[in-house]
């Protein structure tokens, strides 16, 4: 497969009226720049004509791949297809809303190839969104930023440029597009970096994204930590929690049979002990630590028994 100084990969939902701007003001700034490129639009599903002008741009320029889906099936599931098609040395992607200005490339190119940056963010300092937008985008990735110990302030903009390796090590899934730097951090690709883009504001159609995305953001958040940090040792995380809520139980039942017995020895009334609100603490400690043991247990031998020689990302062997 012939290797191109760059790719640009585009997902897309109903912006027929945005794209042949968009393609031309992209092969306009790349031209000038003397890169060889391609241009490669993943139509996630659209219902209006973007199809048919995908169609006619591939038609009139050999730059131009389309990969069409059947149907919408979101923005990470685009970029993982792109993704794994491209094949320039450097990539870039961006919205195809042309709220992401083109003539942003060469500088994310030459962040990427001159200064050596595994992964450059763009961050859209000044935005042309709506309060109800902003506001809860600052305490996203604000959030993100604490999570993960990435200081970006813009983990959602989709324009970012990646070197060739990082984008086919990674896998994209859900709705983990807002993740890409995480995600590419824990596969061992750290140096990270931040580029001030032009945001414009939005000239055709509205956009695709509602409020549930930060909701459902900090859910997904959740999600890449966890399955990040425990999905080959699950026992760490299950039995760590489920052996302290034993010890809980078993102290508290080892507190109550003392008192029991020492009142006893006394000659001192008390209570039963399945009469104490602590027994029955004591008890549901018990068991759901128990529980807890058993899924790290489960989830350890569905670990083993799924390993993948591509889970571990392999830079060189020498002699093999």
């Amino acid at each position: 497969m012939t290797t191109n100084d760059l790719s640009v990969v585009v997902p897309l939902f109903n912006e027929e009226e945005s794209l042949p701007e968009l393609h031309e003001w992209i092969t306009r700034v790349v031209a000038k720049a003397g890169y060889s490129y391609e241009i490669l639009f993943v139509n996630d599903g659209s219902t209006d004509g973007s199809l048919d002008v995908l169609s006619r741009l591939a038609a009139v320029d050999p730059n131009v791949k389309v990969v069409s889906f059947q149907k919408n099936y979101g923005k990470s599931a685009a970029l993982q297809v792109g993704f794994e098609r491209c094949n320039g040395r450097v990539v870039i992607t961006m919205d195809a809303d042309l709220q992401d200005s083109p003539d942003e490339i060469p500088g994310l190119f030459a962040m990427i190839e001159g200064q050596g940056y595994d992964l450059v963010s763009g961050w859209k300092k000044n935005r042309y969104d709506p309060i109800s937008k902003t506001v809860p985008s600052k305490l996203f990735n604000r959030v993100t930023q604490a999570v993960s110990g990435i200081k970006l302030h813009d983990f959602n903009c989709g324009l970012k440029a990646y070197r060739s390796k990082v984008v086919k090590s990674i896998v994209v899934y859900g709705e983990m597009h807002r993740y890409i730097p995480l995600i590419a951090k824990w596969n061992g690709f750290s140096k990270i970096g931040e580029k001030v883009v032009e945001h414009r504001a939005r000239k055709y159609g509205v956009t695709k994204f509602g409020l549930e995305r930060f909701v459902f953001g900090f859910l997904d958040l959740m999600s890449i930590v966890f399955v990040s940090k425990y999905k080959k040792r699950p026992m760490h995380f299950f039995g760590s929690i489920g052996t302290l809520l034993f010890l809980i139980g078993l102290s508290i039942t080892g507190y109550l049979s003392v008192e029991k017995f020492v009142a006893g020895f006394q000659n001192v009334r008390v209570r039963e002990v399945t009469e104490q609100p602590l027994f029955f603490l004591a008890l549901t400690a018990t068991v759901i630590g128990f529980q807890m043991f058993l899924a790290g247990f489960l989830g350890e031998m569905i670990s083993q028994g799924n390993i993948r020689k591509n889970d571990y990302q392999i830079e060189k062997t020498f002699n093999l």
